[in-house]
């Protein structure tokens, strides 16, 4: 290498560069200065990579194109970068940077890299960025269509005055230039096709009544200055940007847009095969609409809503019944008269509006009626309460009593689906309504709608002949959606009466028939419902196909949010089976997809649950809370109440606020007893006996509290049905460790309990329940068992085995599922009884982890603790402060506070109260070795 810096010697080159330009510039010259650059960045390069950016190449002129070549073909060996970009936008047919781009493609040395356009996600990130917060759904949405993902038109849309939803100043300009460059004839095409997004060459050509030549040398002219582009069907023209179309547009004068519209309309009618058959009736509308012609708009925009409804559009559908609202008044009532019947949505009643006029007639309820469906699946919940609350006022209750009560079922629904009530009393006013008149499909939906809801929140013997009524009044008159409904209901109902079969094969007889006949509602409960149904019977790989093909079947449907509500019940199956990453998956999938209050607070929910199993504790508090943020005022309905009582028992006390744990588990008990919801009452008794066993013996607990709580639990669970082989199973377990809680090893009842649950599958909880029946099993080899020392020393040598094998096992699901707090248990247990875990694979077999005595292990030396954090940790576990621990210590108080901040650091806990619990976990100081324990 030669001497001296690169910069020295490029500032040299760069100096010959300068005289040679001012001596001549002619060919020899501009020669020299191509060299002289190429030097430059080769010395430059010499001991660093070196990156030269240029930007906005379609701006460069000849010279600088020429250089660049030269550059490309020369530098081949050096360890330089250059970086040239452009606007593909920007390079029309004849742009001279065409050909250069085609001779540097040749070059092996050259690789041209086309960024697409960002995704919407992307948007969603940039505008956060841009704002600093996350940016409305709808709105991200919006700007994401408008900008085609576009960076630069991303960032100045979100910087305009958005509300007025309208371009910058300085945005249209810069739009509009290419236009105006265009010759006349080619200006007015473009204009022309600006009413459309796409517009096909026929359609085009109708409209403007130009020749062919005349029209193909215009839009030639459009199509090489890049502002329209061909169709990929081939059939017609699209413009380069939608924003370009917008400017345009806004750039027409009021009285020629509508003209336009009004010419594109007329050309529609006058021949309809323009256009193709699934587009003709939205495009229609929407020509009329934009002409200000609302006699011919009203019915051309209903036929779309319709037309949108075929297709599960519900958004397009929503965005036309508004327009038609707004229609309504402007069209003489004569005409209205003329318009057909409307499609009217689940059990809505087709007559009835105006009792002075027999017959049916359109009228503005109809409308309203649609339009809260429509924004109801569209998951538009703010503007279907709107509706609804409008319809309400609209609508005299003394003459048309069928109709408010179907508007009251649905304010009803949104209330609960927003989290802003249970939803009971709408429903007691719609019953109020219909009570004494004549058999209708609204007085069956109504009857089905109580029936839900009882079965969700205070279910009893009622419960059951309500919905079978709901069913029979709905075949009475004819209501199929509204009696497969109930069927759903009826199914869910019968199930949790011990019916298990019953209920699942019902479920499965309701999914074939919406199959053929796919009502919405219908689709949405069946299949979450169906999903539930199975996991809740033990039949969870089942639940995940079905909840499989639900999914796909809700999607297909337009029906998002119910697809995610039964993805949180796929979750729940996946976590039970032990595929807890699958699971992770799923709910990040959806998380960010819905807006329904039940569909949040489901995932909400499971993730609390598998961050407690996986040990991640700080994340508990915030899913809770975020769960009951999402119920608002519908957090008692016990299908989340008492799972979230559950994770904050199990975090309470993984932290060691025993007390904030047992004040968590007298709320939920004092909701007992629920009828229908013996799966979450099992888990919700488990999880307290669990923690009152673990509480039991901590210093500063009552042990007539403790026996009183125990006590309390037994009682409980008296009065709770395991009829059903999986709740039988749970029962199992909460026996076991009620006998836990009351100080007993009871390796008969841990054995049954894993006997029971053994046919279903879920390694996680055979794991948890394989480490306590070994827990039992070696506490429970003390000298009192057997005649005689020999019998005793093969039953010590037999459980020693057994458990041995329980713990491999527990060890290998806990290491491949990542659950933290069961590996340590396990690890500390094996250690405790000098058990040696061995290498755990995917499946450790009983046999590989046959007991190897060894000295047994302290654990507070392998934490790291010394004797003196260990004396601190001892009396932080009796609940002494800093100042008694000094005392007892004699130290001062701030090196206690010392030793307390490296005990939690090595603990890996965040408080004096988790360091309690997680000694007394790892049985640091409480009792003796199980192994020493005769």
């Amino acid at each position: 290498m030669h001497g001296g810096s690169p910069h020295t010697n490029g500032a040299h080159a760069a100096a010959g560069y300068g005289i040679g330009a001012r001596e001549s510039h002619d060919q020899e010259g501009r020669a020299r200065l191509f060299e002289v650059t190429a030097q430059l960045l080769e010395r430059l390069a010499v001991d660093r990579t070196l990156v030269v950016v240029i930007e906005d190449l379609h701006w460069a002129d000849r010279s600088t194109r020429e250089l660049l070549g030269y550059l490309f073909r020369s530098l081949q060996s050096s360890r330089l970068v250059l970086l040239a970009s452009y606007r593909a936008d920007d390079i029309h047919r004849r742009h001279p940077l065409r050909p250069f781009i085609a001779e540097q493609d040749r070059l092996r040395t050259v690789r041209r890299i086309e960024l697409p356009r960002l995704s919407r996600e992307e948007v969603r990130r940039q505008l956060t960025g841009i704002r600093g917060s996350e940016p409305d759904r709808r709105l991200a949405d919006e700007i994401f269509e408008r900008s085609e993902g576009n960076p630069f038109f991303v960032e100045e849309l979100a910087t305009s005055d958005y509300a007025s939803c309208g371009l910058s100043d300085s945005l249209r300009d810069l739009l509009l230039v290419r236009v105006e460059a265009l010759p006349e004839p080619a200006q007015r095409i473009v204009r022309t096709a600006a009413r459309n997004t796409t517009v096909e060459y026929a359609l085009l050509a109708a409209v403007t009544g130009a020749d062919d030549d005349e029209l193909i040398e215009a839009l030639r002219v459009a199509v090489g200055a890049n502002v329209l582009v061909p169709t990929d069907e081939g059939d017609g023209y699209r413009f380069r940007h939608a924003l370009l179309r917008e400017a345009i547009l806004d750039d027409l004068l009021p009285g020629e847009r509508s003209r336009l519209s009004r010419r594109y309309a007329e050309a529609l009618e006058a021949d309809p095969s323009l256009v193709r058959a699934e587009e003709r009736a939205a495009r229609l509308a929407g020509y009329w609409y934009r002409a200000h012609e609302p006699a011919k708009a009203l019915p051309a925009v209903l036929a779309a809503a319709g037309e949108a409804r075929r297709r599960h559009a519900y958004a397009e559908k929503l965005k036309l019944l508004e327009r038609a609202m707004e229609l309504w008044d402007e069209v003489p009532a004569e005409q209205r008269e003329q318009l057909p019947e409307l499609g009217y949505p689940e059990s809505y009643p087709s007559c009835g509006c105006e009792p002075e006029r027999p017959g049916c007639h359109p009228h503005f309820l109809d409308l309203l009626a649609e339009a809260v469906v429509a924004a109801r699946w569209d998951e538009s919940l703010e503007r279907a309460l709107t509706l609804a609350k409008k319809a309400l006022k609209l609508v005299d209750e003394r003459q048309d009593p069928v109709r408010a009560a179907w508007f009251w079922m649905q304010r009803s629904k949104l209330m609960t689906g927003m989290g802003r009530g249970d939803g009971w009393a709408e429903i007691a006013r719609a019953q109020e309504l219909v009570r004494g008149l004549p058999p209708s499909a609204v007085h069956a939906d109504v009857l089905a709608l109580a029936a839900t809801w009882h079965s969700m929140h205070v279910s009893d013997t009622d419960t059951l002949p309500l919905a079978e009524r709901a069913v029979e009044l709905a075949g009475l008159v004819g209501a199929e959606e509204v009696r497969l409904s109930g069927r759903v209901t009826l199914a869910w109902l019968r199930a949790g009466a011990g019916e298990e079969e019953r209920g699942i094969a019902e479920m499965y007889a309701v999914r074939e028939e919406v199959d053929r006949r796919p009502f919405p509602r219908v689709l949405g409960r069946v299949h979450g419902n169906l999903v539930d149904l199975l996991h809740k019977a033990g039949r969870s790989a089942e639940a995940v196909e079905a909840a499989r093909q639900g999914i796909a079947v809700l999607h297909r449907h337009g029906l998002h949010n119910a697809a995610a509500f039964t993805a949180g019940n796929l979750a729940e199956a996946l976590l039970a089976l032990g595929e807890w990453d699958e699971a992770a998956a799923v709910l990040d999938e959806y998380r960010g997809r819905v807006h329904s209050s039940r569909s949040l607070a489901s995932i909400a929910l499971h993730d609390a649950g598998l961050a407690l199993d996986r040990g991640a504790y700080d994340r508990v508090p915030g899913l809770i809370a975020a769960c009951r943020s999402h119920l608002g005022r519908n957090d008692m309905e016990p299908q989340y109440e008492l799972p979230l009582a559950e994770a904050e028992i199990r975090r309470a006390a993984a932290a060691g606020r025993f007390g904030e744990a047992r004040a968590a588990l007298d709320c939920a008990l004092n909701l007992l007893p629920l009828l229908g919801q013996e799966p979450y009452v099992w888990q919700l008794l488990v999880a307290g006996a669990a923690m009152a066993a673990d509480s039991r013996g901590l210093p500063g607990t009552d042990e007539a509290a403790d026996r009183e709580l125990v006590e309390r639990l037994r009682l409980a669970a008296r009065g709770v049905a395991h009829r059903s082989p999986l709740w039988a199973a749970w029962s199992r377990r909460f026996d076991a460790e009620l006998a836990r809680a009351r100080g007993r090893h009871a390796p008969v009842l841990w054995e049954e309990a894993v006997r029971a649950f053994e046919p279903y599958g879920y390694p996680y909880v055979s794991a948890c329940l394989g480490f306590r029946w070994a827990e039992a099993l070696l506490g429970a080899t003390g000298p009192h068992e057997g005649p005689g020392r020999q019998m005793r020393e093969e039953r010590r040598e037999e459980a020693r085995r057994t458990a041995a094998g329980l713990l491999a096992r527990a060890h290998a699901t806990a290491l491949r599922l990542g659950a933290r707090p069961l590996r340590e248990d396990v690890a500390v247990l094996a250690r405790r009884a000098r058990l040696t875990l061995p290498d755990a694979g995917p499946e450790a077999p009983a046999e590989a982890a046959v007991p190897a005595p060894r000295e047994a292990c302290d654990p507070a030396t392998e934490l790291g603790l010394t004797p003196r954090e260990r004396d601190v940790l001892r009396l932080v576990t009796a609940g002494h402060s800093n100042r008694a621990i000094a005392g007892e210590l004699f130290i001062s108080p701030k090196t206690v506070s010392v030793h307390v901040s490296n005990i939690l650091a090595k603990l890996g806990v965040s408080g004096r109260g988790e360091a309690a619990a997680f000694a007394h976990r790892m049985r640091m100081f409480a009792e003796p070795d199980p192994e020493h324990a005769r």
